[in-house]
């Protein structure tokens, strides 16, 4: 019973993460695609999980971890790019 759960929930992130995909490629603005990237980063450490859970191993939970990290640096240096221009500030007067 519980395997069957992880499974139907494995499918649901998976059908999730298509339409993140689509608003990855037809969003409105960037703020949307960045949005869509960052919440795409959370699904595939949902997916990582589940996969951990089903094959009863901890071995997985490393990736996780990076998986995470990865995405939280994404988010900023795609926010401090939309706010600012640039994601490196340069001192000009040099």
């Amino acid at each position: 019973m519980l395997e069957m759960i992880l499974f139907i929930a494995l499918g649901g992130v998976f059908l999730s993460m298509l339409g993140l995909f689509y608003r990855v490629i037809k969003g409105p603005s960037v703020a949307d695609r960045v949005i869509a990237l960052d919440s795409i980063g959370i699904s595939l450490i949902s997916v990582v999980g589940l996969v951990s859970i089903i094959l009863r191993t901890s071995n997985y939970l490393e990736v996780i971890l990076l998986i995470g990290i990865l995405a939280f640096i994404g988010t900023v240096a795609f926010s401090k790019f939309i706010e600012k221009g640039e994601i490196i500030e340069r001192d000009r007067n040099q």
